[in-house]
């Protein structure tokens, strides 16, 4: 059953666009049923102006548009559409849950496990376990993602938030948008950058040639900026301290492609070959690795209820860890202490 609500709009708002309006009411809005408080809390102000624009928000019984400007006294009446079910069935699959309360969990998302599904897979997916471990997650957005806030890449492991609530969710998902998360990541690359830390800016979007990869080949570019510092050097290999201003698709990797770092073990943008000159060990650790060397290491954002600032540590993944034990053991081997 649709859900619909009529606004009455005040002549103090007179002058106000329509989806500015309903962003405001709706965000504050009560009733008794909670379900439909929750779905209507939930509208965040780019999906009113898709509801707008698939008619099912009316203004004074007429279709209006986002930008419509409202002159006081009218009724503004806004349909949900049912989510359908999204057949996603729930998984008995281990996940590292690092918290967990009434409004959000976050995870350590293992390397080689997809977010959620897509491209004809409906299996093994974060989603899936999430489903098995949880009845509540947030239930608005794409149905096939529920409680899905951001993603980080199928072979990038490391710190995921989850929303339970359709609240969290609109607030989380604002949060992302608007770049005021904290994520900083951990990459081994090839190479030293020239310099020990610095800013990448780079425009990318999807390959104009391939449409399965991100580069600056590209007829819709987004911009996209990338901090980076290096912690460690070794011979041929750095381990970079990653931080982001914007959360593009694929960002780290192709940005630091351009920068001449490829991430090991990167088989879409990285090196193809391990150099010959790389010892037998690390090259059998690099080729052991279960997608590229790079983890969202932090995560911090404001908590959706109490408002204060909260921030999340994982660990580095085994295979990262002990890539650079060995390269300690190597480089101690090779420039001994006097």
């Amino acid at each position: 059953m649709n859900i619909t609500h009529t606004f009455k709009v005040p002549v103090s708002n007179s002058g106000e666009r329509i989806d500015a309006f309903l962003a405001s009411v709706t965000e504050t809005f009560k009733c008794e049923d909670q379900d439909k408080t929750s779905q209507i809390n939930a509208l965040t102000r780019s999906s009113i102006k898709t509801l707008i624009k698939d008619g099912l928000v009316l203004l004074n019984g007429n279709p209006s548009s986002p930008s419509k400007k409202l002159a006081g006294d009218e009724e503004v009446t806004i349909t949900l559409p049912v989510v359908e079910d999204s057949e996603i069935l729930p998984e008995d699959i281990n996940i590292d849950i690092i918290f967990e309360d009434e409004d959000i969990i976050v995870v350590n998302k293992a390397s080689g496990m997809t977010v959620h599904s897509g491209a004809g897979q409906k299996s093994g997916t974060l989603v899936n376990a999430l489903l098995f471990h949880t009845s509540n997650l947030a239930s608005v957005g794409d149905n096939t993602r529920p409680g899905i806030v951001h993603r980080i890449d199928k072979d990038t492991s490391g710190a995921l938030v989850i929303a339970k609530t359709n609240l969290a969710y609109k607030k989380l998902s604002s949060q992302f948008k608007e770049h005021t998360t904290r994520r900083s990541y951990m990459a081994l690359v090839w190479g030293c950058p020239k310099q020990e830390e610095g800013t990448i800016e780079i425009s990318i979007g999807r390959d104009s040639v391939n449409r399965k990869k991100i580069s600056t080949r590209t007829r819709r570019s987004r911009k996209a900026i990338t901090h980076y510092k290096v912690l460690r050097s070794y011979p041929l290999i750095t381990l970079l301290e990653i931080t982001l201003e914007t959360g593009r698709t694929h960002q780290v990797r192709v940005h630091l492609t351009e920068l001449g770092n490829p991430i090991l073990g990167d088989e879409t943008y990285g090196r193809r070959k391990t150099p010959p000159i790389i010892s037998k060990p690390i090259a059998d650790m690099i080729k052991r690795l279960h997608g590229q060397a790079l983890h969202a290491k932090t995560l911090g954002f404001i908590h959706p209820k109490t408002g204060k600032e909260v921030n999340f540590k994982t660990p580095l993944p085994k295979e990262m860890e002990d890539i650079i034990n060995q390269l300690e053991e190597e480089n101690a081997q090779t420039f001994p202490e006097e």
